[in-house]
This record gives structure tokens, sequence and C-alpha cells, in this order.
């Protein structure tokens, strides 16, 4: 079996990611800008053979999908965002007006997923994905990217705060050579619209 590489895509812009408010299950479009950064990723992504291409169900991901090139690809729920329940649509500080002590990392939300639930979804695609091998790319968002990597590498879900994920960008989850169990962020925060060229 061929080595497993998972490429993480983060969508493009959107108006939400760009006010800061949580954008869980609201099912938000790209801006414009975010559309031409997704057409970006194309010439980035289109010299890596992909076994599979995945998306989250939210169109956010699905239409980035879609500009990067990708037209036939898999619906995978679990990719979706972490569910911000009473707090969706919220900026953080807008929430720690009504809850000064609160940390989505420690406590997440109130109607939606805690810190386990969504350690939980990554875990269970991790072992679902560990079966395959070869490179799969994932096409998903900011949070639960974050999580996916922390979780790729054995730390606790919290870990992923300090994982900045930026729009747009390329990232790769992999293993050291000849150690499989070895895993490794490969690459983080490739951005197609540097002038090196992304990935």
């Amino acid at each position: 079996m061929k080595p497993l590489q998972l490429f993480l895509i983060r969508h493009g812009e959107t108006a939400w990611s760009l006010t800061g408010q949580h954008t869980g299950r609201t099912d938000i479009a790209l801006t414009p800008h975010g559309e031409d950064m997704a057409r970006r990723l194309a010439p980035c992504l289109a010299g890596i053979h992909f076994d599979r291409v995945l998306t989250s169900p939210r169109r956010r991901a699905s239409t980035t999908c879609e500009l990067a090139g990708f037209a036939a690809t898999d619906i995978e729920p679990d990719l979706a965002e972490w569910d911000y329940g009473d707090y969706e649509g919220q900026r953080s500080a807008q929430t720690r007006q009504a809850h000064p002590d609160w940390d989505v990392w420690r406590d997440g939300c109130p109607g939606g997923e805690r810190p386990a639930d969504v350690a939980g979804r990554a875990d269970r695609l991790i072992a679902r994905l560990s079966t395959r091998g070869g490179n799969i790319a994932l096409f998903l968002h900011g949070q639960f990217g974050r999580v996916l990597a922390a979780r790729w590498i054995g730390l606790p879900a919290a870990a992923g705060r300090h994982l900045l994920l930026k729009p747009a960008s390329i990232n790769v989850l992999g293993c050291e050579p000849d150690h499989a169990d070895g895993r490794v962020i490969a690459l983080w925060n490739a951005d197609p619209s540097s002038p090196w060229g992304g990935v």
C-alpha cells in the first residue's frame, strides 16, 4: 500500500471569515475574492495525483473543491466544521461578553459540539482513511482542520489552537519516510499565490 498523505485544503474567504464570526452549520457562500482564492489552488494541485477527493457538505468547501478543479468528489459529513450551536454567527469577543471565561478549545459550545465531539469525528475519519494509501485531498474548514492535524500527530484537540489555518491554504499530513507510524505535519499554510509557487 502506498504511504498515506492527507492534503488539507481550507475553503476560500467568506463574509463571515472576514468578520471573524463562528461559521459552523450556516451554509454561507464564498465571497468573489474567496472564489478567486479557490481558483488559484488549481495549478498547484493539478500536478498531484489524488487517489480520492473528499469535501465537507458545506458549500463553501464544495465550491472551493470545484473551483480548484475537482468536479467529481465524495461528500464526507465528518469534514463539516465545528458545530458552534448557540454561538453560531457570533464573534469570540461577543460570546465572551456574556461568558467571560469561555474558551472553545476547552468548553465547546452549548447546543453544539464539545472538543471531545470534534476530536471523535477527526479520529473516526483518520481511522477510516488509514485503511487506504495514497494521496487524499480533504476540502474542509479552519477549526476542524486544526483539530484533525492535532489528532493526526497524537495531540489533544485543544492543541489545534496553536495551528492557525489560513483560507485557501494547502496543508499536508504524512509520515516520516520509512516510519509509517511516525506521523508528521509535512506542510502547513502553503499559499498558492506566493511567489515561490505554493507546494
